[in-house]
């Protein structure tokens, strides 16, 4: 089968599912609620159980609500390295056995941190899930940090920041225009840390994270797959019931100071092409009203500016004007700090980021002055539909959202709604959020001014072997 071939036939079957999805209506509330359980330990760690016996595979996750944006002035980049020291040994494990015990019954783990939580996963074979919960556990309990392995760590994380940051002039411009558009809120600072952190850091911080946020109650397991609640609710009282509760530090709001005008910076970074960013600060779902559309419209404006090939912006600045080589915008609903509407493109040669932000300002006055076609909701929103449906194709996605909607302070027993309130998106709507929240007041911008790639180059090759990157 040719690949157009291919394309055609899972178009087709796309749409076939589309047209099924819809027509059922409001029944499909019941994907998500459907065979998901939740209990509360004693020593108050929640159980989320996600049934889904499709195939014999279980996830198994552990969620802390503990992220960058719990870190203090001088500790940056903390909650991370803790990630990594998570895998260096217990009491009983030596470090690097945790992942070995995993791979030795065929099943794969990792671990991520974000700016508002901690996360640990292991997908296994579904007769493996109480040994998942033993070695978790485990480590949520008698994690050791020695000084000898951290000071090894930190070089790895070091060595992280310098290729995914340092040298990338993306990452760079992003960091800094982060830091720009936030004053006083911790989602300023990188979630990998500023290297200066790094460098002062000790075994003792990491050891004091562990001790301040690590704990049953500051915690919620997630289990998805080919699973019965009631056994693995006795599993985990049997392995995570036993911990002790901890009292959790006391967590400061450190809400965002307002913005009272434009904030514009440069940044000068190796690389071959300019860029701008333009970030606007915009609402996100609040935990005690999930009901509020704005969220929900600046999600659906994203995927009109650009969700598709024949988006707002990839069809004005990149395919008729030729303005930008490419442009994308991103606006994420959820989180526990305050969240930016983010649009970025790229000149094409010989154009200027001056003629770019004037497009783009046209093109979000027309849509304050007229709205969107239903043309446009309709395609953007049956997206939006859809990659929720397939999303549930996968055990793995399904827990993760529960995951990630839980340490946001939104239950999984809002998923659909949400949904739900995305599918009631007017282009009224629409129009609303682009008057209130699209103004300078609220904008960030910044540009990447390019340096030299060959000098870079040749700096490198001039250092001595210890510090080259």
């Amino acid at each position: 089968m040719s690949i157009l071939t291919t394309l055609r036939t899972l178009a087709l079957t796309f749409s076939i599912g589309l047209i099924l999805l819809l027509s059922i209506g409001i029944q499909a509330k019941e994907l998500k609620t459907a065979n998901t359980h939740e209990f509360l330990l004693s020593n108050g760690m929640k159980v989320i159980v996600k049934e889904d016996h499709r195939a014999p595979t279980v996830a198994h996750m552990v969620w802390y609500r503990a992220g960058s944006i719990d870190e203090v002035n001088g500790k940056t980049g903390v909650a991370h390295v803790l990630e990594h020291m998570m895998f260096k040994g217990t009491k009983k494990l030596k470090p690097g056995d945790f992942s070995k015990q995993v791979a030795a019954v065929g099943g794969r783990d990792n671990a991520f941190t974000s700016k508002d939580y901690t996360a640990y996963f292991q997908q296994i074979e579904k007769s493996h899930l109480e040994k998942m919960m033993a070695l978790e556990s485990d480590r949520m309990a008698n994690l050791q940090i020695s000084e000898d392995e951290f000071a090894k760590e930190i070089q790895v994380v070091m060595e992280e920041r310098r290729l995914r940051t340092d040298d990338q002039a993306s990452a760079i411009v992003y960091e800094q225009l982060i830091a720009a558009a936030f004053i006083n809120s911790p989602y300023r600072n990188p979630i990998i840390g500023w290297m200066d952190d790094l460098k002062n850091m000790t075994y003792r911080d990491a050891l004091e994270w562990y001790q301040d946020w690590y704990a049953p109650n500051n915690a919620v397991l997630v289990v998805a797959g080919d699973v019965v609640p009631t056994e693995v609710l006795a599993l985990a009282q049997k392995y995570y019931g036993v911990i002790p509760t901890k009292k959790i530090r006391d967590r400061k709001p450190q809400n965002e100071v307002p913005q009272i005008g434009v904030r514009r910076i440069q940044v000068k970074a190796p690389a071959e092409n300019p860029d701008v960013t333009f970030a606007w600060k915009v609402p996100k779902i609040e935990p005690s009203d999930v009901k509020q559309i704005d969220p929900y419209a600046l999600s659906v404006l994203a995927g009109i500016l650009d969700g598709h090939a024949n988006s707002r912006l990839n069809r004005s600045l990149v395919r008729d004007l030729r303005l930008a080589d490419s442009v994308d915008a991103s606006y994420g609903m959820t989180g526990r700090g305050p969240q930016l509407f983010g649009i970025s493109a790229s000149p094409a040669k010989g154009k200027t980021i001056a003629e770019i932000e004037k497009k783009i300002r046209l093109i979000l006055n027309e849509i304050r002055q007229s709205g969107v076609t239903e043309a446009e909701l309709n395609r953007v929103k049956s997206q939006l539909l859809s990659s929720q449906i397939y999303k549930r194709d996968s055990i793995f996605a399904q827990a993760m959202e529960i995951g990630m909607s839980e340490m946001n302070g939104i239950s999984w027993r809002y998923l659909d709604e949400i949904l739900f309130n995305i599918q009631a998106v007017t282009s009224a709507d629409i129009q609303k959020v682009v008057e209130k929240y699209f103004i300078d007041d609220a904008l960030t911008v910044a540009t990447l001014e390019p340096q030299s790639i060959k000098e870079k180059n040749a700096a490198a090759q001039r250092a001595p072997a210890g510090m080259r990157h």
